[in-house]
């Protein structure tokens, strides 16, 4: 059985401010923001405000709220948030890609916990999830915009069609204070140092070790996410309210996507290399990257665990590599893509991907449980929401989620990003140490911080060619 869905069109937004301006600011709303339009997985833009249902999740610990209603449990809270999504009939079906559903963050502290690791304590929650039942999706191919679920809320409703004739300024956010890197550049030759102890030793094949960039500041973080995204778009970006907290997110990488069949894809990103503000250059660049045996290798190490993942809840013999070691060109760095597919077995879930693969091997290493391990001796505090999964699980069972990359968090009087690299036997420190920065080059832009060198300037680069 399913459920009638609603369907209604509203004015189309322009992105940026018009976008945000729709939700208002409120708390649990959130912008699925696929920033490079017209193409692929930039088509759609998916906002949600005013869920039904929360559920949080601290220290193995799930509050659900609904309504004024709170109820705390210590199960599986991938689990609990099934049991949510099987409590609502599915709607119809429909082209639209979400119409109701889960949407939020899964972080890579939940992965973590998942899989029996110890680690720092979590700075933030390790799951952060709203049940919306109605949604507003946006097609840039086809320049419209509707209003969708099974169930609208009129109220809601009413709210967004009067954002729409009204577009007031968009606040301010500004740094008060130095930007702080941890570790700094010794201690982070410190922590490549010891990585490489392990990897000679055997322990791995590869890990991906992370920098955290703190930026003191204020004012309105949405300010900050439109001033991120004019530096350089990206297909799976995110703008996240949340109480106590917002979340930046300009990520490049699909981490999960299960579509009306029960394929599942991702697209596994390893190997980086600069922009260049020259086409001919930036073709070297990018020739480069397709030519360099060690990135290879290092997206084939990560290939094969992904496989091994979608393997745990993919039919037999249905998990193949349609694309391998793709040059594909992002805002500010090329990076090479591979894609990995299989078919969901039956009596398999999205969730239940969810938790055979987070956190998504690209940004862990391999083996992916010793790298963790190594990553939460090394790494300073929790990594939290960085490289854990941005996205939607809808009613209809479709899932599409992100490898939270790039990726700010607002809490607390400062603003905090991550960049890191996959390090292997032969990797060079100033190397890997560089390509955190030119990952972080849109970050340390707004924090007045670039350019740091030459290669940061090269790679300020405002949109894809």
């Amino acid at each position: 059985m399913t459920a009638a869905l609603e369907i209604e069109p509203l004015p189309f937004p322009e992105p940026g401010w018009p976008m945000l301006n729709l939700l208002g600011g409120e708390p649990w709303s959130m912008w699925l923001d696929s920033g490079q339009h017209g193409t692929g997985a930039g088509r759609y833009d998916i906002l949600v405000g005013r869920p039904r249902v929360t559920l949080v999740t601290r220290g193995g610990v799930t509050e659900i709220r609904r309504g004024g209603n709170c109820l705390r449990r210590a199960d599986d809270p991938l689990a609990l948030l099934q049991e949510e999504l099987n409590a609502v009939e599915p709607p119809a079906p429909a082209e639209l890609p979400f119409t109701g559903g889960a949407v939020g963050y899964f972080a890579y502290d939940l992965g973590q916990r998942l899989m029996g690791v110890a680690g720092a304590p979590a700075e933030v929650p390790e799951m952060a999830v709203g049940i919306y039942d109605h949604a507003v999706v946006v097609d840039h191919l086809r320049a419209q915009c509707w209003a969708v679920g099974r169930r609208l809320d009129r109220q809601w409703l009413q709210a967004l069609r009067a954002r729409t004739a009204t577009a007031p300024r968009p606040g301010l956010w500004e740094a008060s204070g130095p930007l702080v890197c941890h570790p700094d550049d010794a201690a982070y030759a410190t922590a490549f140092r010891r990585v490489q102890d392990y990897l000679h030793a055997g322990d791995c094949y590869q890990v991906n070790l992370a920098r955290r960039f703190t930026l003191p500041g204020g004012g309105d973080p949405q300010a900050a996410y439109l001033a991120l995204r004019g530096s350089g778009s990206a297909p799976f970006a995110a703008w996240l309210r949340l109480p106590g907290s917002d979340v930046l997110s300009l990520s490049p990488e699909r981490f999960l996507r299960v579509d009306a069949d029960g394929w599942v894809t991702t697209e596994p990103i390893k190997g980086t290399r600069p922009r260049k503000t020259d086409r001919l250059a930036d073709e070297r660049a990018r020739q480069e990257l397709l030519a360099s045996a060690k990135d290879r290798a290092e997206n084939v190490m990560i290939v094969d665990l992904l496989r091994n993942d979608l393997g745990r809840v993919c039919r037999f013999g249905s998990v193949h590599v349609p694309a391998l070691c793709e040059a594909r060109r992002f805002a500010r760095v090329h990076h090479l893509v591979s894609t990995v597919r299989g078919q969901l077995a039956p009596g398999y879930t999205a969730t239940d991907l969810l938790r055979g693969s987070l956190p998504g091997g690209s940004i862990t290493g391999a083996p992916k449980r010793r790298a963790m391990e190594i990553i939460a001796e090394l790494e300073p505090g929790s990594r939290g929401v960085y490289c854990g999964a941005v996205g939607y699980i809808g009613f209809d069972g479709r899932m599409d989620t992100s490898i939270a990359i790039r990726t700010a968090v607002c809490q607390g009087g400062a603003m905090t990003y991550w960049a890191g690299g996959g390090i292997v036997a032969d990797s060079s420190e100033a190397a890997e140490r560089r390509e955190t920065e030119d990952k972080a080059i849109a970050f340390l832009e707004l924090a007045g911080a670039a350019p740091l060198r030459e290669a940061s300037r090269e790679a300020a680069i405002s949109r894809v060619r």
